[in-house]
């Protein structure tokens, strides 16, 4: 199934969204909802919360009282994270019984506040964020919902900020105009974005670039690349020794095909070809290619990798899976780190790539035709690597997050 996280602020609209993308056929899971249902009268979390924190966070009729829980946790640490052990595990296992319940042919909503405070983005094959500016937010909670203004700011506040929104959104909804405005634009994202992405991750399939359109330098494509390696991390864990953004996106001010090349460097072939390796990178989005299992050494002898794309018709990924010190993964990062380095040399690739794109139809007419190009370039790379003692080491290669 097709797993999308939906989050933003307080007054933001959220639920809207979500209740538009019910009725287009959605399932959503509301992680306030549940986050009510395990402390209803009789469960097993509301009885552990009274006897922490005393009876007086229990109304007359036996339900939570929350604002006094509110008043008792608000601004005490050791309190909250009491509250916090008995709720977390409650609220984990009911979502849990909610998503295996779902269809494995359906689009799942998780409705989740705290999904960027919570760094559960990875967790997602998208992440949905509604957006509207701070005065905004503020205007609806309280002329909308009668709320306090301090207690308006107050909660704003404690959440995370625009700018880490923006770091974890696949795709950032405005939600500035109406709500019909709002509505609509959910709409053309489910037709163009969510229903074709569902389709392709039942079938396997990878989305593409139909031409060799280049598109100017996108400041947004490292962290696009970083959360696609996030991604890949969660889904094969340590298999993966080694996770870089790699190819012309990943070089500042070049333009480029909007698509993500990622290498993953994994200690042997044999390990990418185990089942529950190809099945994890199916499974969070990136199927396998068969047939396209090497690139052109510059030595005329084939480097040997794994292939796989991305299901996501809203952005397409390359993932070049190789043997950590293999010349083809050395040279991947050898290749971007000479451009990022080399004004001339990263000049010269851009005119010759709009030369090219300019007089071709396809893309794999377009990767052909530069060749020529690369078997020069390769010579001129090492030649590079050789004066600055570039190693792969040097340019900061690890098991963690991506430089970039």
């Amino acid at each position: 199934m097709l797993r999308v996280g939906l989050t933003g602020g307080i007054g933001s609209g959220k639920s809207t969204v979500a209740r538009a993308l019910a009725a287009l056929g959605a399932v959503v899971v509301d992680a306030d909802a549940v986050a009510r249902e395990v402390v209803e009268p009789g469960t097993p979390a509301l009885a552990e919360i009274a006897r922490r924190f005393g009876p007086d966070v229990l109304a007359a009729d036996g339900s939570l009282d929350r604002p006094a829980l509110g008043r008792l946790v608000f601004g005490d640490p050791a309190a909250l994270r009491d509250l916090e052990a008995v709720t977390h595990p409650a609220i984990w296992a009911r979502t849990a019984e909610l998503v295996a319940a779902v269809p494995d042919d359906a689009v799942l909503v998780h409705d989740m506040p705290l999904l960027v405070e919570k760094a559960m983005a990875e967790e997602y094959h998208l992440v949905l964020v509604v957006g509207a500016t701070e005065e905004t937010r503020l205007h609806r909670l309280v002329a909308d919902r009668g709320m306090d203004e301090a207690d308006a700011r107050a909660r704003i506040g404690a959440q995370a900020d625009d700018d880490a929104r923006r770091a974890a959104a696949d795709v950032w909804l405005d939600n500035e105009g109406t709500r019909e405005a709002l509505e609509v634009a959910v709409r053309r994202l489910w037709a163009a974005r969510l229903e074709p992405f569902a389709a392709n991750l039942r079938t396997g399939t990878r989305s593409r670039l139909p031409a060799p359109v280049l598109s100017p330098p996108d400041p947004a494509w490292p962290a696009g690349a970083e959360r696609l390696l996030a991604r890949v991390r969660h889904a094969v864990g340590d298999a993966a020794a080694t996770l870089d953004h790699v190819g012309s996106t990943s070089v500042p001010g070049l333009p480029a095909k909007d698509v993500m090349d990622l290498q993953v460097g994994v200690r042997s072939l044999a390990d990418a070809d185990e089942p529950a390796f190809v099945e994890a990178m199916a499974a969070a989005g990136f199927p396998r290619v068969e047939g396209e299992t090497t690139d052109q050494g510059s030595d005329g002898r084939p480097w040997p990798k794994r292939f796989h794309g991305s299901a996501d018709p809203g952005r397409v990924a390359h993932v070049h899976v190789r043997e950590v010190g293999s010349p083809g993964w050395e040279f991947a990062l050898l290749f971007r780190d000479w451009l990022r380095a080399e004004a001339g040399e990263r000049d010269a690739y851009a005119a010759h790539k709009a030369e090219l794109a300019a007089s071709l139809a396809t893309t794999e007419q377009y990767a052909e035709a530069k060749e020529p190009w690369f078997a020069q370039a390769r010579v001129r790379a090492r030649e590079w690597a050789s004066r600055t003692r570039w190693t792969p080491a040097a340019a900061g290669r690890s098991g963690g997050p991506p430089a970039g």
